[in-house]
């Protein structure tokens, strides 16, 4: 996959960047100085065999952004808004006649 192939390149050239650790002056302790850097790297080489699935079953359709589901929620959340003062169990109950329609 170009992807994985393209990301592990990026690992590769920026490694000593990511390990990079800084010191605290009131602790003494390290840390890694670009944590939420190393964290989205994490992240996508973690998830990465879930990332293209759309591409790999083509014959379900997969929709490759998660828009229309964003839409779906978007239009529940007025739905409840409208609905203010329902009990949690109403709203569970709500929801789950929400998405079975």
């Amino acid at each position: 996959m170009e992807f994985s192939y393209s990301l592990n390149n990026w690992h590769l050239k920026w490694l000593e960047h990511l390990n990079e650790r800084s010191k605290s002056s009131s602790t003494g302790r390290t840390y890694y100085t670009h944590k939420r850097l190393r964290s989205a790297y994490l992240s996508l080489k973690r998830h990465l065999p879930y990332l293209f699935v759309f591409e790999e079953y083509k014959e379900l359709m997969i929709p490759n952004t998660t828009n229309s589901l964003d839409g779906q929620f978007a239009n529940l959340k007025n739905k409840l808004r409208n609905h203010n003062g329902l009990s949690k169990e109403r709203k569970m109950k709500f929801i789950d006649g929400f998405f079975e329609a």
